[in-house]
Parts: structure tokens; sequence; C-alpha cells
């Protein structure tokens, strides 16, 4: 499995020269990929420097606007996926992070039918600038109560019903463990609709060894599939942030047949 650090769960970047730095730092730790997600805060030419620099690669980042659920903000969101695609094709990222907003109260299958309509109205921007936005299913009974996406297998039949290779799903093992558990079966038998995972101890959202995921297994058991792409680390450490991020890359790499990182 391949890890990727969350950059802002353990440095503190307030900074292009903060961002820089933490990018020297994961590759000296043995990581080759990070993900940031509040790009429009930074300077964007400055960002690319130190990645080109680090030789580190940023898998994913943020769309600046995440209101799926409700037509009336369409266009802002696709105004700020097209400026957020171009963000991505400056810093040479591949995915982009988008949340659906809130649940507006209207009934659900009008919620879904708006995400699914936006989505496929995104797709010419997406083929464009050859970039993937990936929809994140959250929890609502510990961090994002209100929020409309919590089931992995709704945001599935989105990712189906869009059709593209452009729109998958960022799985987070954390949240779905918290909304409906059932993780290795959601995950393996979806491998065509997921394009990334996060993931984080639950409960508390801290190290993937502290907590109720056996991590090892989950990851035995992922890779076994077939499956690719990477596992982000998006917790709050409970150890030295260096120390907690030691732990994980010896997690991922003690496997059975786990390959180095």
């Amino acid at each position: 499995m391949r890890l990727c650090v969350a950059l802002t769960c353990f440095f503190k970047i307030k900074t292009e020269e903060d961002f820089c730095a933490a990018l020297k730092k994961v590759k000296e730790l043995g990581f080759d990929a990070a993900e940031f997600y509040r790009w429009w805060e930074f300077d964007l030419k400055k960002l690319k420097a130190g990645i080109d620099e680090s030789g580190v690669e940023i898998l994913s980042m943020c769309t600046s606007e995440f209101r799926l659920t409700s037509p009336e903000h369409r266009e802002l969101w696709l105004e700020g996926l097209k400026k957020s695609c171009e963000a991505a094709n400056t810093l040479g990222v591949k995915r982009l992070i988008t949340q659906v907003g809130s649940d507006t109260g209207a009934p659900r299958e009008e919620q879904h039918a708006a995400i699914v309509e936006t989505l496929k109205l995104a797709l010419p921007i997406l083929e464009e600038h050859k970039v993937t936005v990936m929809l994140e299913p959250l929890n609502v009974l510990v961090n994002h109560p209100g929020y409309y996406l919590t089931s992995a297998a709704e945001g599935f039949d989105i990712v189906r019903e869009v059709g593209s290779e452009y729109v998958k799903i960022v799985y987070d093992i954390y949240h779905q463990q918290v909304s409906e558990g059932n993780i290795i079966p959601s995950v393996v038998n979806n491998l065509d609709c997921i394009a990334h995972l996060h993931g984080a101890g639950h409960p508390g959202r801290h190290e993937l060894q502290f907590g109720e995921t056996n991590y090892k297994f989950v990851f035995d058991a992922i890779d076994a599939a077939g499956y690719t792409g990477a596992c982000g680390l998006e917790y709050r450490p409970t150890l030295d942030p260096i120390e907690s991020l030691k732990s994980a890359k010896h997690l991922a790499t003690g496997r059975e047949g786990a390959t180095a990182i």
C-alpha cells in the first residue's frame, strides 16, 4: 500500500516556505506522496518549485467549492472546479477531492439527482484538464453533522450513474467505519469506483494502530484485491508528528507481502 501524507495533519503550513519544508521532511522520512488541500491560499509557482525540488508527488487537493446538493449553487461549483483544475494542472496534481455539501432538506432523490447532473455537466472541464474529481462520503455521527453523503454505497451509485473515468470516490476508512462498517467488502467490491483511500484510527481519528480497525488486515485484503492506489494518512497524531509518520510507514511496510514505500 502506497502511503500519502496529508501535510496539514502533521505540519503547520502557513507559508509557501512551510509547504516546501514539509515536503522535504516527508521525503526524508521515505514517503514519495502527499496531499494538500487549500491551494487557493498560496502562490502556486512557489508551491510547484517546492514540489519539483522535493520529488514528492502531490496526489490530491481540494476543489474550492463543495455545494453539489443544491442546484442554485451549480454554476458556482462548476466555476470553482474550473479554477481548481487549472491549479491542479499547474502543480501536476491529477485528482481533486470534493465534498457534496449539506443535506438541504429536499427529498434525497432530488439531492442525489442534483449531484449527478452537476457532475455530468462537469465532464467537459475534467476531460479538458485530465483531472479526476473524487466525491468524499463523510460521517455525521461524530464529525460532520448535516452532511448529505454518508453512505459509500450511494457514492458508488453516483459514480456509476455519471459513468466517467474522471468521477470517482475517495473512500475514507475512518468515516465509513463510523458510518456503516463493512470496510473490506465495500472497498474490494467497488474498486472500479475508488481512486484514493484515507485512513485514521477509530475512535478518536488518531494513528492507524490506535483503534478498532485492524489496518494491517484491511491493507492486505485491499492489496490482494488489486488496488494500486494510495491511502492518505489523514488523522490527528497523538505521538510526535514525525514519530507518528514513522509508525504508519512501519505498519504499511511491515505487513506480510507488502512492498516498500
